[in-house]
């Protein structure tokens, strides 16, 4: 999602008069592949191995990494699983180019800068933004298979009872999980700093929320869109209709409202009894500021997860183990077969000519053209998680692998250590928001990183 021009005031104020960060003024050096092999322990930490030990070449894999890291690309975390072991990783600061474009964009200086985002290591935060919306999917089959919830094609209004009297009612819980729920997209009017129906397709960002301090109530009041007609946020096509894919924030914040009035429990505590704690995973997940909403405020089941990039790699470990992790079955077999079945069953035909399809909050990644000419990787078949400003876990179920990159990230709590997200264009202590570099602080700069490209040299890596 997209912060716009009203974000540009706060981060001025930001990054000149406060800090909050954690480390020096040089940022540390990237890491190169790992060589010494711990036990595997009971808190879920990684097994580690040499990228030859698990038929990889350490060469490639340096030469992929040195590409996805070049300054300009905003890359501060990645790294590689192998047969459910981590065989390469490498972390970074922000680097000099990226920061003469943050100094030139807003007027700070180094220091500040390099106290902000220089010196990360893999203990770093990372956030997710989008990349939640695949956390609430594995938590709706869980919350499924305790019988909190019948199925996914169960209607919603069942626990969305404001939708239960009218036409809202057809809506299934997989209609959520789709982005194929039918009700309009929801942005932020400038004018009268309300939120209400997108002027337009919003950049795809899924409607801008952020700017509300009640991100719930409006996406549980929002109607059923008008079909047969041009709609302003819908432009794959001349007309909108019943049941096209229109990616909307809103449909997961319903979801995480379902989890909550199911379960009994915030989705921060539901996660972390259900899903973080089974892989020994640590994590904070941010509210908005209504203090009348779930638990003094609403958790944004649409975004913004807290965790290191190395817990977010237990996630997609556990998706290719098929939802089994230290020998129990965290997530159901059957769900995560409907996982892998989107590539059957949610193509986007109807727009994206197919090249990539998306289903219960993930994707595929889309074919792109590579330095040699060839087109990687093959349309529906690598499956991912996918957040604003290039967070992925992506799992490739064929090579036993998965590869997570993250962009350099500091959370701003400026207004209280709470993760409520706040944003005060007139004033920067009472804002706190999720900065992600480049466009999460605000920066009109376009990041260089190619994530197929990534993705394709990881996997020449791999000897035949």
């Amino acid at each position: 999602m997209l912060l716009t021009k009203y974000s540009l005031l706060i981060i001025v104020f930001l990054l000149t008069a406060c800090g909050g960060g954690s480390g020096s003024s040089d940022p540390q050096p990237a890491s190169g592949p790992i060589t010494t092999i711990p036990p595997v322990t009971n808190n879920g930490a990684w097994q580690e191995a040499t990228p030859e030990s698990k038929g990889m070449d350490s060469a490639m894999l340096s030469s992929a990494f040195d590409e996805a890291f070049v300054d300009g690309t905003f890359t501060g975390a990645a790294l590689v699983i192998k047969d459910n072991t981590l065989v390469y990783e490498r972390y970074r600061g922000i680097l000099p180019t990226e920061e003469s474009t943050l100094v030139n964009s807003f007027g700070s200086d180094s220091q500040t800068l390099q106290t902000l985002y220089g010196n990360r290591d893999k203990d770093s935060l990372a956030s997710s933004w989008s990349t939640a919306k695949s956390f609430v999917s594995v938590l709706v089959a869980i919350a499924i298979e305790q019988g909190l919830i019948e199925s996914i094609e169960q209607s919603a209004s069942v626990y969305i009872d404001e939708w239960a009297n009218d036409d809202r009612a057809q809506i299934s819980i997989r209609n959520l999980l789709d982005m194929r729920s039918g009700l309009y997209l929801v942005c932020l009017d400038p004018s009268t700093n309300l939120l209400g129906s997108c002027p337009n397709d919003s950049g795809g960002s899924g409607g801008n929320l952020v700017f509300a301090d009640n991100q719930m109530d409006v996406c549980i009041e929002r109607q059923l869109a008008e079909t047969g007609v041009s709609q302003p946020w819908y432009t794959a096509g001349a007309t909108y209709e019943a049941g096209y894919w229109v990616y909307s924030n809103c449909d997961t914040m319903v979801l995480g409202e379902i989890l909550f009035r199911a379960s009994g429990q915030d989705l921060e505590t539901y996660a972390e009894t259900h899903l973080f704690s089974k892989i020994g995973m640590t994590a904070k997940w941010w509210r908005d500021n209504d203090p009348s909403g779930q638990v003094n405020g609403n958790y944004l089941a649409y975004c913004c997860l807290d965790a290191t990039p190395r817990d977010f790699a237990k996630f997609g470990q556990l998706l290719l183990n098929n939802g089994v992790w230290d020998g129990e079955q965290v997530i159901p077999q059957s769900y995560i077969d409907k996982i892998k079945n989107i590539v059957v069953d949610s193509v986007l035909t109807e727009q994206f000519n197919g090249v990539f399809s998306y289903g219960l909050k993930f994707w595929t990644i889309s074919p792109q053209r590579q330095s040699d000419g060839t087109f990687h990787p093959p349309a529906n078949t690598i499956y991912s998680t996918i957040g604003f400003d290039g967070q992925y876990i992506m799992i490739d179920f064929d090579n036993n692998m998965v590869v997570v990159r993250n962009s350099i990230y500091y959370p701003a709590l400026n207004r209280s250590d709470e993760r409520k997200m706040k944003l005060n264009g007139t004033d920067v202590l009472t804002s706190n928001f999720v900065a992600t570099l480049p466009a999460g602080s605000g920066m009109s700069t376009v990041s260089s990183y190619n994530n197929a490209a990534l993705l394709y040299k990881v996997t020449q890596s791999i000897n035949p």
